[in-house]
């Protein structure tokens, strides 16, 4: 029956993904909100949703690995595994304001985790700053988009349910579809996930793996099943606004929202423990960085940019379960990722950054 919920759960994600992209897509155009903007609150706050219930529960139960866990892990996987599937799926192109405004914001609130944490917990008082945080972000995203909504999106709108639809009841029961859509799309990825993380845990308790690794691993990847789905289903549909908003919008909000209310539900706040904040947290904010710079450069994630996320999160996990293990080739991996991967790295992403300067110096 465990094999048969995992199966079940990844079928409902497959679904609920397609029906929410169509709906958050319409209802953007209808609404005169870019669906960057979309992507970034309706879509990625709806499919961290499993994010949440996880890490509440988790913290009201005294579990703060878990719920640490699942957070940390998750934002590792969304940018390494799902921007770079979806970059192998197609190249990404990325908007402006992500890299301007969105981007940092994710790493400004990465750090700030890292130090709210080195007392080795977040408090009451630090979910409370997190959370306000969140909800002041929502509101500037909406606002600005819609004064900076256009006619166009409006001609888009009417050009597909034509200009008398926009000023009778057909518009208003487009909406009512639209909604619908994304609220269904929704139910069935939270239903979806919880199967999944359910039979996963399962699994994972059989092979007596640790709370932490399984909350950076087996928890983190399934909560997140549902942006894998969304961005994955979106970047094949050609809304590719969606695909790097949802991740982008879904880390902010797992830090500032779930955590945040992880944090104030918690008896005493969540407990952080030494080995996340050595290892798991630092590598959360080292991921975030990385996007700057790849996103910068072109405006674009290509498929080689996705092919290194996707290495970068198979080494990660491969490193996870060598320390859980203590397995005798640790030190070695260790060696080879600090001293040949590293510097690769660093040296493609300002070889990238020299190349776009030069065609920017070129093209002027």
């Amino acid at each position: 029956m465990v094999i048969v919920f995992l199966i079940a759960g990844l079928v409902l994600l497959v679904i609920g993904a397609e029906i929410l992209v169509r709906g958050a897509s319409r209802l953007a155009s209808s609404l005169g909100i870019s669906p960057l903007v979309i992507g970034l609150t309706i879509v990625a706050f709806g499919t961290s949703a499993p994010e949440m219930a996880v890490s509440i529960n988790a913290s009201w139960a005294g579990q703060a690995d878990l719920a640490l866990g699942n957070v940390v892990g998750s934002n590792i996987f969304n940018v390494l595994f799902i921007l770079g599937l979806s970059a192998l799926v197609a190249p990404l192109v990325v908007s402006q304001q992500l890299v301007r405004l969105d981007v940092p914001l994710m790493i400004a609130a990465s750090i700030v985790v890292l130090l709210m944490g080195m007392d080795n917990k977040i408090s009451r008082i630090d979910g409370v700053i997190l959370f306000g945080t969140v909800l002041a972000y929502t509101f500037f995203l909406i606002r600005q988009s819609r004064r900076e909504s256009s006619a166009a999106v409006t001609a888009q709108y009417e050009a597909e349910y034509g200009a008398a639809g926009a000023q009778n009841g057909s518009a208003l029961m487009q909406y009512l579809k639209d909604a619908v859509m994304i609220l269904g799309g929704l139910a069935l990825l939270v239903l979806g996930a919880r199967w999944l993380v359910d039979s996963a845990v399962q699994i994972a308790q059989y092979l007596g793996m640790s709370e932490l690794v399984i909350g950076l691993t087996i928890v983190a990847a399934g909560t997140s099943m549902p942006e894998l789905a969304t961005s994955v289903i979106a970047s094949l549909r050609g809304e590719r606004d969606i695909a790097v908003g949802n991740v982008v919008g879904s880390n902010i909000f797992n830090l500032l929202a779930v955590l945040g209310l992880s944090s104030i539900v918690a008896p005493d706040g969540v407990q952080v423990a030494d080995a996340a904040l050595a290892f798991d947290i630092p590598v959360m904010v080292g991921v975030a960085l990385i996007c700057l710079p790849i996103f910068f450069t072109g405006f674009l994630i290509s498929r080689l940019n996705g092919a290194l996320f996707l290495f970068y999160y198979v080494a990660y996990t491969a490193y996870l379960l060598m320390a859980a293990q203590q397995h005798e080739s640790l030190q070695t991996f260790s060696a080879a990722m600090v001293w040949f991967v590293m510097p690769a790295t660093v040296i493609m992403l300002v070889t990238l950054a020299w190349r776009y300067q030069r065609s920017r110096n070129a093209a002027a």
